[in-house]
């Protein structure tokens, strides 16, 4: 903060308290959480709806996942969620598998997770970590003997 900022600050008067009040930013809060029905559906829509800050309201009962857009924090939506309806919630647990080193590793893979989806191991830090993605000398010499390259070399 610059010398002008703080003079600014100090000479201001159009507010009553001095302290600056946070702004929230716009965000998208994915949750996980069971719709068995449209009446369990319309129970947590009705649960997000009412917050102040919501600006919209999306509901994926195949999946099993509320989007909720607006000026909002994610941990009080999950809470107001799992208060409101007696369900368990969770953040959105899960990233698309092409974003995974290696989506079937222990720890990453999940049956339970939707299709062309993983366990985001950001928040498991029981995810295993040992494995690594080849070097690019390793691909190099795997690719130079493989059948899918029309260059590769012919001695087998």
């Amino acid at each position: 903060m610059g010398a002008l900022d703080h003079l600014s600050n100090m000479f201001d008067c159009s507010s009553g308290h001095s302290k600056l009040k946070k702004r929230r930013q716009l965000q998208t809060v994915e949750i996980k959480i069971k719709i068995d029905c449209e009446g369990c559906e319309r129970k947590v829509r009705r649960s997000v709806e009412g917050m102040k800050g919501v600006t919209s309201v999306e509901i994926n009962p195949k999946q099993s996942k509320l989007t909720v857009v607006g000026y909002v924090d994610p941990e009080k939506v999950v809470h107001r969620v799992a208060h409101r309806t007696g369900k368990k919630t969770e953040l959105w647990p899960y990233i698309p598998y092409d974003v995974v080193d290696h989506p079937y590793a222990p720890g990453v893979y999940d049956k339970k997770a939707p299709s062309g989806y993983v366990r985001n191991d950001v928040y498991n830090p029981q995810a295993s970590h040992e494995l690594a993605r080849a070097s690019s000398t390793e691909v190099r010499y795997t690719t130079a003997f493989s059948d899918e390259n029309p260059a590769a070399c012919v001695v087998m």
